[in-house]
């Protein structure tokens, strides 16, 4: 099976306590790499520049990309993390993406800042059979010193199989962010409606919500634990066509990876870890009807 994955390659410079970790980032590698330990086939519509390092990890991964080559310098984050709180700054953006059209199972839509114009979106939600939006680089903003911010923002969700989203986020897209925003995303819609807040991780589908908690442990690096989720569910609801199962394995992702306690990429857990703790999940799974 085939994803399709829209996003920008990042450096991101990780900052935890008096350590500082410079790594390979975005939705485009932690995605990208956590759909490839599921065995599915990648394409990646990225840019990066002729700063980024890695080139070559994406292709040992066996991750597929044409024309991704910028010659602006690779979009960059500094990200300063404490406890499960982080801060973004923009030290860099790439150009945007181009897109063409590509014959995938899923396409699966995280933008890290603005390289998905709306044209360009509404391209890839032409082409799709079913498509999983992360929307928060749609969202984001930057000051005057180019420190991170969400703003107000209106987005056509049509032809959106499934959205993820975290309290701030579904305040700046609906106005509210408790149940009443999974309601009214799922109006606009989207069919499996995905809101994660820290350990609680709840998914409106129909007239039901269903939820999971995650053990409340001691957390370390969380950049990029949401793309692991994103592609974790998408993987699983594509392969699998269980929605319920994809929601367990997503968070499943999420636990594995944060109880590594690695920085960067290397949290991305192996599919036997993600599995064992899928299968608690599913026997912890909780629902109500609204």
């Amino acid at each position: 099976m085939k994803i399709a994955l829209f996003s920008h390659c990042a450096i991101d410079t990780i900052g935890i306590g008096d350590s500082t970790y410079e790594q390979i980032g975005g939705a485009a590698c932690y995605a990208g790499i956590t759909a490839r330990k599921f065995k599915f086939d990648v394409e990646l519509v990225t840019k990066f520049g002729p700063d980024f390092p890695h080139k070559q990890y994406l292709s040992d991964n066996k991750i597929n990309f044409v024309n991704a080559q910028s010659n602006k310098k690779t979009t960059k984050f500094a990200i300063n993390i404490v406890g499960s709180e982080r801060t973004l700054k923009l030290e860099n953006q790439c150009e945007p993406i181009d897109y063409t059209g590509i014959n995938a199972d899923g396409f699966l839509v995280s933008p890290i800042f603005h390289e998905i114009s709306a044209e360009t979106f509404e391209k890839i939600k032409q082409d799709s059979n079913f498509l999983f939006l992360d929307p928060q680089g749609f969202l984001r903003r930057i000051d005057s010193g180019n420190n991170v911010f969400l703003e107000n923002t209106t987005l056509d969700l049509s032809n959106i199989n499934a959205i993820k989203v975290n309290p701030e986020e579904a305040q700046k897209l609906v106005g509210t962010s408790n149940d009443e925003s999974l309601q009214l995303l799922q109006k606009r819609g989207v069919e499996h409606v995905i809101l994660t807040n820290k350990t609680a991780v709840s998914m409106l589908v129909k007239d039901r919500i269903y939820s999971i908690t995650l053990p409340n442990k001691k957390i370390y690096d969380t950049t990029g634990i949401g793309d692991i989720f994103c592609a974790a569910f998408c993987c699983t609801i594509l392969k699998e066509k269980d929605y319920l199962w994809a929601l367990c394995f997503a968070g499943g992702a999420v636990q594995a990876a944060l109880d590594s306690k690695d920085v960067g990429l290397l949290k991305i857990p192996k599919k036997g870890s993600i599995e064992n703790n899928a299968s608690y999940f599913y026997n912890l799974l909780k629902y109500r009807s609204i």
